[in-house]
């Protein structure tokens, strides 16, 4: 009975795996989502004393997870803006998996702050009193109204479920929600522009850090245009990665390689723009603002743990090679080649938050420090695991009753 009414809620025209193996499914993403939960409650109830963070490294795991997450989300504004104000209608076909992944990303951003604000209880306090002087100020402004507008997104994908979609009410309300849609995707755009570039503004303006600090443009630091640049180059290219995985896990083509093509070759061209800025950035960081200091471009790195090879990683490995392979053609076109250079765009630019969040604290900047190292308690990564497993819940619960990729039944005939 519940087999037959679970198939009555799938979209028109597709095929889904049998009720038990999707709950099985959940009941294995369920379990990290648990752990997590416990994690968290520990967290909440004993306070941040329970994880690594301390008052030397007041960021940690759940901030670069955080402004990764938040980064890889960047293809639902970049994506919706193109699709609906550059008018590049190709998009249509992975537009609903943008949104899904932008409202899991911020969505989830936001759960993790809850946890690492210390005081959960107190967390108005930023809204009701705002430090005027502070970037931080922006980005939480900017995260809650665009976490709105992920929501407005959302809503009418799930108002187009087949069931739903049959209330004539609901039925004209999707519709016409979605003829606005242009209003949200460029507010979306504007929001997430301004608090992507406040993060990124936020470590330039450190001027006690020499690892981060950077001089800048009027107000903002070359910082807040670099974290604009980089999310744009990796959030198209994650949202490829995670419709190919959901295509291997579901056995199913979702959406045509040409699509996931055209989203990499925008992914590369924002990259290889990026890559120029960046290097251009650290050149002129690493001759000119270090020497100016008195420092020397060696005092930034400690060993192993926060080498130099982190740098390579990020600018090389991770940047430059992918972007030379996203902007060409025949490797682009070339799905494993595709798939490779789209996980190093990601890599990059989750090592590129990474060590603007923790090797700018681990670095001494008094005579007598010395470097500090950090590593994540089983607390942080549980609960970092629970926002992935909420992810996994969402984007599975998504894909098997709502109508996210239009081209499913026509690529499966």
């Amino acid at each position: 009975m519940f087999a037959d009414l679970d198939n009555e809620l799938f979209p028109a025209g597709v095929t889904r795996c049998s009720l038990s193996k999707f709950l099985l499914w959940l009941a294995f993403i369920g379990l990290f989502f648990l752990w997590g939960l416990y994690a968290a409650y520990v967290i909440l109830s004993n306070g941040l004393g329970m994880s690594n963070l301390d008052n030397y490294f007041g960021f940690g795991l759940w901030i670069t997870f955080d402004l990764a997450v938040i980064a890889l989300g960047a293809g639902a504004f970049f994506t919706g803006l193109i699709r609906y104000i550059i008018r590049i209608d190709e998009l249509v076909k992975i537009i609903n998996l943008t949104v899904i992944i932008g409202f899991i990303c911020y969505s989830g951003a936001m759960l993790v702050l809850t946890l690492d604000i210390g005081q959960p209880l107190r967390a108005w306090f930023g809204y009701w009193h705002p430090n005027v002087h502070s970037m931080l100020t922006e980005v939480i402004f900017c995260i809650t109204c665009y976490c709105i507008v992920l929501i407005i997104e959302y809503i009418p994908l799930i108002l187009e479920q087949k069931q739903i979609n049959s209330v004539p009410f609901l039925h004209h309300l999707a519709h016409n929600m979605h003829v606005i849609m242009p209003l949200f995707a460029g507010l979306g755009a504007f929001l997430s522009t301004f608090h992507q570039g406040s993060l990124g503004g936020m470590y330039g303006v450190m001027f006690g850090r020499p690892y981060a600090f950077r001089e800048g443009f009027f107000i903002w630091p070359w910082t807040f245009f670099l974290f604009i640049l980089s999310a744009v180059a990796s959030g198209p290219a994650f949202t490829v990665l995670v419709c190919t995985f959901m295509e291997k896990l579901s056995g199913r083509k979702l959406v045509s390689f040409k699509i996931k093509s055209l989203m990499c070759k925008i992914a590369g061209s924002m990259l290889c723009i990026y890559m120029v800025f960046k290097i251009l950035d650290t050149w002129a960081w690493a001759n000119g603002f270090l020497p100016s200091v008195g420092m020397t471009f060696d005092q930034m790195f400690f060993e192993v743990i926060y080498g130099k090879w982190l740098m390579f990683v990020e600018l090389i490995l991770c940047g430059v090679v992918p972007a030379i392979m996203l902007i060409t053609p025949a490797i682009r076109n070339t799905p494993a080649l595709l798939y490779i250079a789209a996980g190093l765009d990601c890599i990059g630019i989750i090592v590129n938050r990474y060590v603007f969040t923790v090797q700018t604290l681990a670095m001494p900047v008094l005579p007598f420090d010395k470097w500090f190292t950090y590593a994540p308690n089983w607390t942080e990564i549980a609960s970092s695991g629970m926002i992935v497993a909420y992810g996994f819940i969402v984007l599975s619960l998504s894909y098997r009753y709502l109508p996210v990729f239009p081209e499913e039944v026509k690529l499966n005939k």
